[in-house]
């Protein structure tokens, strides 16, 4: 058994079961491994879409997403993947190949600091001098990726190590070093609230269920951040749906008025939070994103095990305010709003991934998600190309249906990846918001610049022929009452819904 065995063989004994990626020659040994193994492997037809893939896997599931790659040309295509998975916190096991020890430091052929490039990007970023290290590595990163989800771990593994037959292995026992001093200091401010808030983040998502009895018990109400959509379902009353920049008037007014805001899971960024509050109590697995005068650095689990909560009865005061966006043209058959809002009412309780663009925005405010995990989509970097391959994550993970909103810029971002959905069956439904241009740029160029629009325009292809190439079946519907009848069917994935629509200013957060 060498190296690369051994790898294969941890990870089927820590439950991981799917793995995405592209063979290539550094990491061939290793992929001869999983040929032999229990794992299922997803081929992609892009490194970024392996990674993007791996990062809607862990979304949609709570488990690790796993993506691999060849040296230096796969791996650097990993690189805006591993960002998106980065800034959102995402765990993800990224394994590149590499080329012998002795040609690191040299120009060989697909020779690149892969390390120095990607540690940067990622919570750790190892690079193994030889198999024991390797084997180290690997089970450090997986316990940390189960027990301390910060963000994507890389490992990078040289062509001679993987196929080194001596080496050590271990078991790793660790504690999470965490820091309750101030449990106390939070929990006397708890006692003296009168109108406390929660703000749920994706830190959270593992405790809903006890977050739900909480806040129903004693009548605390709450707002999430975009990732924590759900963990109350956004239907309930206590749930006064995001927190932030595209706060509804309930939340910001619960906001502003609150004398104790509990943030569980968040990472408090401008945001989420508009301005920093002196009764804020943040509770957070990674001590770097830690803001306020009440830190907790540790799980939100043992947080709320610790802590005891008392009824209040402001929730009447806050529902006094307006409880829905002031949105137009949602009833317009031309506008894309309008055709968002109809398909997330077709699709209520599926898993809905969106990509980047001015769609994001409608289907954020549109989607009232019933539980977590329901609506993906990058938040802090947002890169174009994100829905498709992250929805064959999510489908793969969960085998449920899967819907994509994406418009006609961002699906041509990573489009290659039909092939992937075609070639493994998968229930993914795209749907491209068809208005030949990136519309949210024009907004920006003609509110923000006073310019004409400038190189925003997109001479598209046929994207009913584009998707029938790959095998798949496609529909184009020109009106909102075409598409309400191609709603009313069963459809079923794989499959491509063309919807022609109008340019449109999104709604900008205050």
């Amino acid at each position: 058994m060498n190296v690369a065995d051994n790898i294969v063989k941890i990870l089927e004994e820590e439950g991981i079961d799917t793995v995405f990626g592209i063979p290539g020659e550094q990491i061939m040994p290793l992929y001869k491994a999983l040929s032999n193994s229990s794992i299922n492997h997803v081929l992609t037809r892009h490194e970024q879409g392996a990674a993007h893939a791996a990062d809607g896997y862990a979304r949609s599931s709570g488990k690790i997403g796993v993506c691999i790659t060849t040296a230096s040309p796969g791996a650097l295509n990993t690189v805006m993947a591993v960002a998106t998975a980065y800034k959102d916190n995402v765990p993800m096991l990224v394994l590149t190949g590499d080329n012998d020890l002795k040609y690191r430091d040299t120009d060989h052929f697909q020779t690149t600091p892969q390390l120095e490039i990607l540690k940067h990007i990622t919570q750790a970023s190892y690079n193994p001098l030889n198999g024991t290290e390797a084997m180290y590595v690997l089970r450090a990163a997986i316990y940390e990726l189960k027990n301390i989800p910060k963000g994507p771990i890389h490992i990078n593994l040289s062509k001679d190590i993987l196929l080194q037959e001596e080496f050590d292995d271990f078991d790793l026992c660790y504690l999470c070093e965490d820091d309750l001093s101030n449990i106390s200091k939070a929990q006397e401010l708890i006692d003296s609230a009168e109108r406390p808030l929660f703000i749920l983040g994706a830190g959270a998502i593992s405790q809903a269920e006890s977050i739900n009895e909480i806040v129903h018990k004693y009548n605390i109400p709450t707002t999430t951040t975009f990732h924590g959509k759900g963990i109350v379902p956004e239907t309930d009353e206590l749930s006064l749906g995001l927190c932030g920049i595209r706060a509804k008037p309930q939340a910001r007014y619960a906001f502003e008025n609150a004398d104790c805001i509990i943030g569980l899971g968040i990472k408090a960024s401008e945001r989420t939070l508009p301005s920093m509050p002196d009764n804020f109590i943040h509770v957070n697995i990674n001590r770097d994103v830690l803001v306020g005068d009440y830190p907790i650095h540790g799980k939100v689990e043992d947080f709320m095990s610790e802590i005891e909560f008392h009824e209040v009865d402001w929730l009447g005061e806050i529902l006094e305010h307006d409880g829905e966006y002031d949105l137009e043209g949602l009833d317009d058959e031309a506008k894309p709003q309008s055709a968002i809002k109809r398909i997330l009412e077709k699709f209520s309780d599926n898993i809905i991934v969106s990509d980047a663009g001015s769609h994001t925005t409608w289907t954020t405010l549109l989607k009232k998600s019933l539980r977590p995990r329901q609506l993906l989509f990058s938040g802090a970097m947002a890169p174009m190309g994100y829905g498709l391959p992250a929805a064959i994550g999510a489908n793969i993970a969960t085998g449920e249906k899967v819907i994509v909103i994406n418009g006609d810029g961002d699906f041509q971002m990573n489009l290659q990846e039909l092939a992937t959905v075609k070639e493994n069956d998968l229930d993914v439904i795209v749907f491209i918001l068809n208005n030949s241009e990136f519309a949210i740029i024009r907004q920006w160029e003609e509110q923000f610049y006073d310019m004409e629009p400038y190189q925003v325009n997109l001479a598209n292809p046929n994207f009913i022929k584009l998707a029938s190439s790959y095998g798949i079946d496609a529909i184009r519907v020109d009106n909102l009452d075409d598409l309400e009848m191609i709603l009313e069917k069963d459809l079923t994935g794989p499959l491509v819904v063309e919807v022609i629509v109008e340019s449109e200013f999104i709604p900008l957060p205050e």
